[in-house]
């Protein structure tokens, strides 16, 4: 099911940034994070004149939604999309120093490309310069001495990972690749899935 909201996706501008917002029956979720980032992206282009996404977003009032703000300058368009999750049990390191991805947006060229480097595992974590950063779909933390570590350098700096460092329950911590095995447990974070911890206990069954 998709809806459409706002200005045809064809007027759109070259560069298009995302927001991608969590709703169950129309409850919509943590929109002031989303909020603070979307008006972050814009101030970061030079505008200071901001909507309030809540005026767009009107997601179906059964189920599990992701709703997808794609945004630019002067446009809105939103599209509504039932959520199913993906079974990610398996991570595979992936080593690339020229990555950036500082802003949420639409172009995910470089990081499908990186993706196809995941051979016979679920998904990837990106190194860039010896550190541990992000999969292609979420921010990470990782488990040690009952403390849950995310990246310092991680690539984006997601509305999940920013409330729970808010909120106290993620410490940032520069994560070496080489001390990856110190750690226990793997958590994955976005927005639709919070704080998703991989079933698997022991870290070398989870890194291939």
């Amino acid at each position: 099911m998709i809806q459409e909201n706002a200005i045809s996706v064809q007027n759109f501008l070259v560069s298009r940034y995302l927001e991608t917002i969590k709703a169950i029956d129309g409850k919509i979720f943590n929109i002031t994070y989303h909020q603070k980032r979307y008006e972050s992206v814009l101030n970061s282009l030079g505008m200071q004149k901001y909507k309030n996404l809540l005026e767009y977003l009107n997601p179906p009032q059964n189920g599990l939604y992701r709703c997808r703000v794609v945004y630019s300058l002067d446009e809105i368009f939103v599209t509504y999309h039932l959520y199913k999750k993906r079974d990610i049990q398996t991570l595979k390191l992936v080593y690339n120093d020229e990555i950036k991805y500082e802003l949420k947006s639409t172009d995910r060229e470089y990081l499908n490309t990186l993706f196809e480097l995941k051979e016979n595992c679920n998904d990837i974590i990106i190194v860039k310069n010896g550190f541990v950063t992000d999969t292609t779909i979420a921010n990470i933390a990782l488990f040690q001495d009952g403390i849950w570590f995310t990246p310092k350098e991680a690539l984006l700096n997601g509305t999940t990972r920013t409330r729970l460092l808010d909120e106290g329950k993620i410490v940032e911590k520069s994560i070496s690749v080489n001390d990856i095995f110190n750690y226990t447990q793997v958590a994955l974070l976005n927005a639709m899935i919070d704080f998703d911890i991989i079933a698997q206990k022991n870290i070398r069954k989870i890194i291939c």
